[in-house]
């Protein structure tokens, strides 16, 4: 069961973090549906990423670390077992299969030779296109039915959540 929350308790921040519009009223219940929302719609992406898997003989870690390789690209090693929170010998082992099938690469980072920035291989977009594809189609008709001045704001709210 959920407390009562007062007006004052709500959007406490001040000075200038306070970007708050004072109208905007964020009680508890509000909040648990946007999680809930949030968590819907990953599932939905997931589903669409589900391809990945069975069209390329993926599980699912390897097909996460293409789909972080596809969506944040230049990630080194260490910034992508950050990203993904994996443990040192789990990433390695699956960026192996991944590098011994042909669908990432790895190149020098700039002035540290020793850290490897990974990329995906014509192969690995070949793989993951079908997503992407798919994904692409589920995102374009969920914003072409909220309109254009809801996407703008999901996309505040999405950017504001970004780590």
């Amino acid at each position: 069961m959920h407390s009562p929350i007062v007006a004052h308790e709500v959007n406490q921040k001040t000075g200038e973090a306070s970007r708050f519009d004072p109208r905007l009223f964020l009680r508890d219940e509000e909040l648990d549906h946007g999680i809930g929302l949030l968590l819907a719609a990953e599932r939905a992406l997931r589903r669409a990423a589900a391809r990945l898997e069975s069209d390329a003989g993926l599980n699912g870690s390897a097909a996460r670390i293409l789909l972080a390789i596809r969506f944040q690209p230049a990630l080194t090693v260490s910034q992508m077992r950050e990203s993904l929170d994996m443990t040192v010998p789990t990433l390695a082992r699956l960026l192996g299969e991944l590098d011994k099938r042909g669908l990432i690469a790895k190149t020098p980072s700039g002035m540290d030779a020793r850290k490897r920035r990974l990329s995906l291989s014509p192969a690995g977009e070949d793989v993951i296109e079908p997503a992407v594809s798919a994904m692409r189609a589920s995102l374009r008709e969920a914003y072409r039915e909220a309109g254009a001045n809801a996407v703008v704001g999901a996309k505040s709210v999405l950017e504001a959540l970004r780590p």
